[in-house]
């Protein structure tokens, strides 16, 4: 998969490339889309997706558009497990997780 990271600083493009090239059975990504355009978050998303397949990825983020998809989501409120699941089961079930759901689709409608 390509992925243009020219809005990327270099550390970042080079953290990106060593995780994707080097195939490790566990990935970690921390903020992987923080400071980039919506266009390059989308294609970074992709690569990520890509990536993450066949192996166990954890992914801290701030982007709700990344937590979606995830199998399993852990909330952390002021340091504290607020709840775990899935993006369907804590919509459903955690008053925090919602709200903050809630609040983004506010701003974006």
């Amino acid at each position: 998969m390509t992925v243009s990271y020219t809005h990327l600083d270099v550390y970042k493009r080079q953290a990106l490339a060593r995780a994707f090239l080097t195939n490790p059975r566990i990935l970690i990504l921390d903020d992987s889309t923080s400071a980039v355009d919506s266009a390059t978050e989308d294609q970074i998303q992709r690569a990520i997706r890509h990536a993450a397949e066949n192996r166990t990825t954890f992914l801290i983020t701030h982007r709700l558009s990344q937590i979606r998809w995830a199998d399993l989501v852990v909330v952390l409120r002021k340091g504290r497990l607020e709840a775990i699941g899935d993006h369907a089961t804590l919509m459903a079930a955690s008053p925090a997780y919602r709200l903050i759901f809630e609040q983004y689709e506010a701003l974006e409608g």
